[in-house]
């Protein structure tokens, strides 16, 4: 099974090649290795919106990201620039589950009453041998 930590960049979209346009920039699309949840997909858009080159994935099919370039120079620069946010955007994101699964941990510890006296009186009726 595929996991956040294994999206990387796998190459060019063999359907959509870079094509030298008359337009002053070069239109790329960069194949993941595996479809990236949403929320990942809105968070990787939200941390390149600020670069030069802003670069973009469709969130509904998480599979391709968009960006462009003025010269053929400049792709290995972007491509650098994509696998570093992608790395950081993975981090990130799953630094953001492992936050939500501890609130969601100690939120339930607290609905279970295991802090003061209603903690301590839990423990003492579970202790309890009926034996």
């Amino acid at each position: 099974m595929e996991g956040i930590s294994d999206i990387r960049i796998s190459g060019i979209d063999v359907n959509r090649p870079p094509l030298i346009r008359k337009e002053p920039y070069i239109d790329l699309f960069f194949a993941l290795t595996h479809k990236a949840p949403k929320d990942w997909c809105d968070d990787f858009n939200l941390l390149v919106s600020k670069q030069k080159n802003a670069a973009k994935i469709v969130p509904a099919k998480g599979l391709f990201i968009e960006a462009w370039v003025r010269k053929p120079d400049e792709i290995e620069i972007l491509l650098r620039a994509l696998k570093k946010a992608v790395e950081v955007c993975s981090e990130e994101y799953i630094a953001k589950i492992n936050a939500a699964i501890s609130a969601a941990s100690s939120s339930q510890k607290k609905k279970t009453g295991d802090e003061g006296e209603q903690g301590r009186l839990n423990k003492i009726i579970a202790a309890l041998d009926f034996d």
